[in-house]
């Protein structure tokens, strides 16, 4: 095991599943970040930390079962489905509750961040167990390395969305892109598309020349914006509309 150190290929395979980490860590960061915005400053540490690694541990389990779990049918629509409906919720603003608990509010936050990290990691994992060519030791350095990356993209992220709100919208929207991109990579799905007269380049569904993953996940984008933003604003205007009657009872008593 000690000799797996000395080889240049460890090394190079170890900057390989870093290098992965980073990029594929912006959709984990997005998702802490969301979850954790409502929570009080000391929760939103612990949410961070929590979610953090608990998700890099996830996504090890997960990448040790990568290959089996990818060829299962309809797994990636069932999460693809559960992202959709995660990254709406994460746009609709909290009600106010005068009588939750606030450790109740850190486990929710934590869990929203595992349920989302577990479907986004089924599509992600396969490149990190690729770039780990097969050795468990430095699939699992590679991925804890990955967890202050996460944390503090996470913590970033935090900041910046109580600055400019915009950055809620535009997390949201990557969470319904992910989610477009997994729903037609399903294995189920692959010959009721091709029966459609969708072309594949390998296992990459193309319509006139165009990637069908993004044209689906640009669509998820905006049905997840569109969908967080009406129920939002549903939502506002019911509690604006019980707020005024509230007032109108206490002027009458």
């Amino acid at each position: 095991m000690l000799e797996e150190f000395y080889t240049q290929a460890f090394w190079v395979g170890l900057l390989k599943i870093i290098g992965v980490n980073i990029i594929l860590s912006g959709d984990n960061a997005v998702v802490i970040a969301l979850a954790a915005r409502s929570l009080p400053a000391k929760q939103q540490k612990a949410a961070v930390l929590w979610g953090s690694g608990a998700a890099v541990v996830m996504r090890i389990i997960l990448t040790i079962f990568a290959v089996a779990l990818l060829t299962l049918p309809w797994l990636k629509l069932i999460g693809s489905l559960l992202l959709f409906w995660i990254g709406i919720k994460l746009l609709i603003p909290e009600e106010e509750e005068e009588n939750v608990d606030a450790s109740e509010n850190l486990i929710a936050a934590i869990k929203t961040i595992l349920i989302a990290d577990l479907v986004m990691s089924i599509d992600n994992v396969i490149a990190v167990a690729a770039a780990a060519g097969g050795s468990m030791t430095l699939l699992i350095l590679g991925l804890a390395i990955s967890i202050p990356l996460v944390i503090f993209g996470s913590t970033l992220l935090l900041h910046l969305m109580e600055r400019w709100p915009i950055i809620i919208t535009i997390g949201g929207g990557l969470l319904g892109f992910v989610a477009g991109e997994m729903l037609v990579t399903d294995p189920a799905l692959k010959d009721w598309l091709a029966g459609a007269g969708v072309q594949f380049d390998g296992d990459k569904p193309k319509v006139g020349g165009l990637s069908l993953e993004i044209i689906c996940g640009v669509i998820g984008a905006v049905i997840v914006i569109a969908a967080g933003t009406l129920i939002g604003k549903r939502r506002a205007m019911r509690a604006a509309v019980h707020e005024a009657t509230v007032e109108v009872d206490r002027s009458k008593s």
